[in-house]
């Protein structure tokens, strides 16, 4: 018998596609993150959704048609420090609440965002802000 994945425990590719929408609804309001993304955000949208979905058990569709995910290459030209990362996990982690995943899936995806959030860090606003002083 196969474990069920978190694509299966939270209900499969539709509640994957609330989580995008959900996510995406925060970043167009927020003021620092907008910016960073271009102005049609339906590509972004997709290339998540089909990322999420691969990475918590689901249809491997991104690597299919994006091949390897490479975050960090693929985010380096966007100047991500403490607080866009802190805005984009609170959208993310909020569209998780909002889209209503359960327990133990939702404490499992909390846990990646927080990792990956951290990982995509490439400005450390510290070190900037003296350099400017």
């Amino acid at each position: 018998m196969t474990e069920a994945t978190i694509f299966d425990m939270v209900g499969g590719e539709s509640t994957f596609r609330q989580l995008v929408d959900a996510f995406y609804a925060r970043v167009e309001q927020d003021e620092v993150l907008r910016p960073m993304f271009p102005a049609d955000l339906e590509p972004g949208k997709r290339y998540q959704f089909l990322f999420l979905m691969q990475y918590f058990g689901g249809p491997a569709l991104y690597a299919a048609e994006r091949g390897h995910p490479r975050l960090r290459m693929r985010h380096h030209s966007f100047p991500i420090d403490r607080e866009a990362r802190e805005r984009w996990l609170g959208h993310m982690l909020d569209a998780i609440d909002a889209v209503g995943i359960l327990e133990p899936a939702r404490a499992q995806m909390r846990a990646y965002f927080e990792r990956a959030s951290a990982f995509m860090i490439n400005v450390d606003i510290g070190r900037s802000q003296v350099e400017q002083s």
